[in-house]
């Protein structure tokens, strides 16, 4: 017997510009305002996020909210473990990822999709190639989380497989968009991922739990010049196939 059409299937998308808007405005900022963000704003994203699709629903994210003293805490760790890195590369061993989150051999073109942002990034910032300690310095803000006032860390259980990473990839997506949808913005970052021996046990995460990346949140700040950074897209027709036709 069929029924009247459940509240997803029947919800009407009143503003589809609004949703694209969001979509397309998420970017990886990296600079932020002091500016707290409510904690009730925060669980809202999070439930919102939550609606994300996972294979047979098993919901594998784990989430850890940083703000005030544990966030400053964590900075300060990690900061210092990154500075002595650079003193003795040596202790990088001490620092691995768990995953390889990055190829560990680089081809055409996301080699040159990723030398495109990397001194794109550094161009606008005045940071030329060689300068190794204000490359350091640049490093190191994703540690400071860009100055925004919450960090996120996601955890999975490493009983898991990799389904779960591309379950996890649209959880996080979704919490972006949610989050743009609010006025914020985000920076989703792996480079956490090396110091997991850090954060793991300062946020409080079981021993069966592994960090999939960390994120910055709060409210842009609009006058830093690093907000103007825009990364480019591939256009459709450069990746999209229709089987019908020749694949680019």
């Amino acid at each position: 017997m069929s029924g009247p059409p459940g509240p997803q299937v029947s919800a009407v998308v009143a503003d589809a510009a609004s949703v694209d808007c969001a979509i397309e405005s998420r970017f990886s900022a990296r600079a932020f305002l002091p500016r707290p963000v409510p904690r009730d704003m925060l669980e809202h994203i999070l439930r919102v996020a939550s609606r994300a699709p996972s294979g047979s629903n098993i919901q594998p994210w784990r989430v850890y909210v940083l703000q005030g003293d544990k966030r400053d805490a964590l900075v300060r760790q990690v900061c210092a473990a990154h500075d002595a890195i650079r003193d003795d590369p040596s202790l990088a061993a001490h620092y691995a990822e768990e995953y390889d989150y990055y190829p560990r051999e680089w081809r055409s073109p996301f080699i040159e999709r990723r030398r495109q942002t990397g001194w794109g990034l550094y161009g606008l910032l005045g940071i030329a190639r060689g300068e190794k300690e204000r490359m350091h310095a640049q490093h190191q803000r994703n540690f400071r989380l860009f100055d925004a006032p919450v960090g996120l860390f996601f955890t999975v259980d490493r009983s898991l497989s990799a389904g779960s990473l591309i379950d996890y990839g649209m959880f996080l997506q979704s919490l972006m968009v949610a989050a743009r949808a609010r006025g914020l913005h985000t920076c989703a970052q792996a480079a956490w991922n090396g110091y997991a021996r850090i954060v793991l046990p300062l946020v409080g995460a079981g021993g069966q739990e592994m960090l999939v990346c960390g994120m910055a949140l709060g409210w842009a700040d609009e006058a830093d010049p690093v907000n103007r950074f825009e990364t480019p897209r591939a256009a459709v027709d450069e990746f999209a196939c229709w089987v019908d036709e020749p694949c680019p």
